[in-house]
């Protein structure tokens, strides 16, 4: 399909502001420029309460939110990994699709901010991610949570980062995982599909800035705890919905690992939104894709805690 005229008009608009190249760009500038973009999210969703706090890591104290929805609980949680090719991204940036998820599926989002690279190069994001997870579960009672209904969630980088979780959660004897919701994931931090190049000019993300991220977290890109892609086994791994989009880099990697999923025995649901380009979820004020994602994040989850 053609490029969504919804995408088209945005990177039109972007087009006109001054470019950097990213060879100049610094991790503060860029993290300034993500923000902004991020702002075009809308008016954020009114949720009953809303949490700033701090739980222990693996190399001091890491910052969540918390959001609760409307009702008694204790409520099913999701612990939820914001992308940024782990160099930028924070709470405020995903601030508005936290409330979206809280809302719709009906769940206590646990949103954390994980340390970023180049200042804290990998492992540092998954380790937080995984810290983070085992505190919600020993503590879900504390926060009006059900630790036997608990979920991970997360877009590009956080995708990666909630793939990772559920195969350390699986090898590390838990917690188990009730669904991981993966959003255009980065599988597979080698870059080596094809819609990479395919892609990787022209439509918000590109191949250079990719580069540039991965040069400053410094992966071990055959290691699974950086690529899921690259686990041997991924059998035994909770039900996983996979949203790509057409015009995405990680297009490719993303549903090549939905089939390994698939092909593991595991349960899988594959969405393509023909059309759109990485970033649209969470930015319904701009993209109608957006929506409809949300919907379908949001869907799964609340099937998956029901059951």
């Amino acid at each position: 399909m053609p490029l969504d005229p919804q995408a088209q008009t945005l990177l039109d608009q972007l087009a006109l502001m001054p470019q950097v190249p990213m060879s100049e760009q610094t991790p503060e500038a860029f993290r300034a420029s993500f923000a902004m973009l991020a702002a075009l999210s809308g008016e954020p969703d009114a949720v009953a309460n809303v949490e700033d706090r701090t739980i222990p890591g693996p190399a001091g104290e890491i910052p969540v939110r918390i959001y609760t929805p409307e009702g008694s609980g204790p409520f099913p949680v999701l612990v939820f990994f914001h992308g940024g090719g782990f160099v930028i991204g924070n709470l405020d940036t995903h601030d508005g699709a936290c409330r979206e998820l809280c809302n719709g599926a009906n769940a206590v989002v646990v949103a954390v901010d994980y340390r970023l690279a180049p200042e804290h190069p990998y492992p540092a994001a998954p380790d937080d991610c995984f810290a983070a997870l085992q505190w919600v579960h020993a503590n879900a009672a504390s926060i009006n949570g059900d630790p036997n209904r608990l979920a991970v969630a997360g877009d590009s980088a956080g995708g990666n980062l909630a793939a990772v979780i559920s195969l350390m959660a699986r090898d590390g004897g838990g917690p188990p995982l009730r669904a991981q919701i993966l959003v255009y994931p980065a599988t597979d931090l080698t870059m080596g599909h094809p819609s990479i190049d395919e892609n990787g000019e022209g439509y918000l993300l590109t191949k250079e800035s990719m580069e540039w991220f991965m040069g400053h977290y410094q992966p071990d890109v055959a290691d699974p705890k950086a690529s899921p892609l690259a686990a041997t086994d991924l059998a035994g791994l909770p039900p996983a919905l996979v949203i790509t989009g057409e015009f995405d880099p990680l297009r490719d990697e993303g549903e090549a690992y939905a089939e390994r999923l698939r092909a593991a025995g595991v349960p899988v649901v594959l969405s393509r939104y023909d059309g759109m380009i990485h970033g649209f979820f969470g930015l319904r004020a701009i993209f109608d894709a957006s929506t409809k994602a949300m919907d379908e994040a949001t869907r799964t989850l609340r099937d998956a805690f029901a059951s």
